[in-house]
């Protein structure tokens, strides 16, 4: 998870990129390591949460809520959320190696993509922070009647490992705009840039206990039986508001008439960006059988020039997956994926014999019952098949218990809208793949959540509506 050194010992990451990367290597030649998920050493240690410990910060946050917090107007609350923004732009590579760290993703993907949109999500919520407000409705003559959007107080969130600078962003920023404060539990494989943003907090100005942030063990935050284990313990404890963004396992429909190099270039990039490690990971790829021989050749030829290795590297395109635990659940679904039958015709093995790398994986020869095309992998395994009509590709798009995303690649509008329309999934892209915007809400149907995160959407999440009725003068 990071390098061996003294967690006692001050961090000088502060600088610019040069001085960030040379801090780095600095610590691997010391250390001869990169960290646990390149070699598989630990770099430092963080304090695990205990039961007394979460009780603790949600009374913190409670107290912070009815003493500071709610008295706090909308216009106040966006400003710190701004400040929050410029800071984590003045720290950005720091934060972005913090990130590399933790997670294994290529540093320039953290620093030109995660970042940014990180800091994006809180300049977006710190816009709607003045502007959440109820509605008057018009009742009766002789009555007054109106709405308030209200927060409940405090919220709990729980992020993955795979986004964790992004995803703590989803949570914090609209929480906070709707006047909420927030107990956030990180996951303990990427803690480093939780407690980052946490200290950035405080640094902003936030009041004491408005933000508060654990790190503890816990099960994988994001998987649908996880997601099902919290919606039980809300119904048996105080019926909770529960929003839950699942996992998924997205079809990508490819088409004849689109540009062949382009669609290969975005559906690389939809299945292997992060090592795979996405929950709207374009995983099964169907193709219009008249270019599919073509798609293939030109797929695996684009595979094979995947640069692995070194996150810190510049032309690192796939660091490791993210533990031990995972890295052996991908190489069981890649041996299930032989013995079902499925043709292995790239990667499958591991790559390099230290760290947790897995060459990119095509699948081709599959069907809908296969256990490769049912659960979800969650790293860089793809799997390939053709199509011939509209009406099978939507069919066979449907064959899964999940819905979060889709995407459809077609120079044809009218059948871009047919098929985007048809399709069962919270998020569907039209000729590109996992492209996000703060202002676009991201949720899934089916197994894959309730609750949309980002946008205008997001906010219904994090208040309750109250109804204030007014009488005007009839005496009973």
């Amino acid at each position: 998870m990071g390098m061996d050194k003294d967690p006692n010992e001050s961090s000088d990451f502060n600088g610019n990129e040069s001085s960030i990367l040379q801090k780095v290597h600095e610590l691997n030649l010391m250390n001869n390591c990169y960290g646990k998920l390149t070699t598989g050493k630990v770099i430092t240690s963080v304090a695990e949460a205990s039961d007394k410990d979460v009780d603790l910060a949600v009374e913190a946050a409670e107290n912070a809520f009815n003493d500071v917090w709610c008295h706090v107007d909308g216009k106040e609350r966006g400003k710190l959320l701004n400040k929050l923004a410029n800071l984590m732009e003045r720290d950005l590579e720091e934060l972005a190696a913090l990130e590399t760290l933790d997670n294994g993703k290529p540093f320039h993907s953290a620093k030109a993509n995660d970042l940014p949109s990180a800091i994006s999500c809180y300049r977006y919520f710190a816009g709607w922070c003045d502007k959440i407000h109820g509605k008057v409705i018009e009742t009766q003559h002789d009555k007054f009647c109106y709405t308030r959007r209200e927060p409940f107080g405090v919220c709990g969130a729980i992020i993955p490992w795979n986004y964790p600078l992004e995803t703590q962003a989803w949570k914090i920023a609209p929480a906070l705009a709707c006047g909420n404060t927030i107990v956030l539990e990180s996951s303990e494989l990427t803690p480093l840039t939780a407690l980052k943003v946490a200290a950035l907090c405080k640094e902003a100005g936030f009041p004491m206990g408005v933000v508060k942030v654990l790190s503890g063990f816990g099960p994988i935050a994001g998987s649908t039986a996880v997601g099902k284990s919290i919606l039980k313990a809300s119904a048996d404890s105080n019926l909770k508001k529960v929003s839950l963004e699942l996992g998924g396992r997205s079809p990508n429909i490819i088409f004849a008439d689109f540009d062949l190099d382009q669609v290969v270039k975005w559906a690389h990039m939809g299945i292997f960006d992060n090592s795979g490690q996405s929950c709207s990971a374009g995983s099964r790829v169907y193709v219009e059988d008249s270019i599919y021989d073509k798609f293939i050749n030109k797929f695996k030829e684009y595979v094979l020039n995947i640069k692995i290795g070194d996150p810190f590297h510049h032309d690192t395109y796939q660091g490791p997956q993210i533990s031990l635990q995972q890295f052996n659940k991908i190489m069981s679904y890649i041996e299930t994926g032989k013995k079902e039958g499925a043709t292995l015709l790239l990667g499958g093995e591991r790559h390099g014999d230290q760290g947790y790398f897995i060459k990119p994986t095509i699948f081709t020869n599959v069907n809908e019952e296969m256990k490769i095309m049912q659960e979800e992998i969650f790293g860089p395994v793809v799997s390939v098949s053709k199509f011939k009509t509209i009406e099978e590709v939507i069919e066979k798009a449907h064959l899964t218990k999940y819905g979060l995303a889709a995407a459809v690649f077609t120079n044809d509008i009218t059948r871009a809208i047919k098929i985007s329309n048809e399709l069962k999934a919270g998020t569907v892209w039209v000729n590109c793949y996992n492209l996000f915007d703060a202002n676009a809400p991201f949720g899934g149907y089916k197994e894959s959540g309730m609750g949309r995160e980002l946008g205008k959407y997001a906010l219904d999440q994090y208040t309750q509506v109250k109804t204030v009725q007014i009488n005007l003068g009839i005496q009973m």
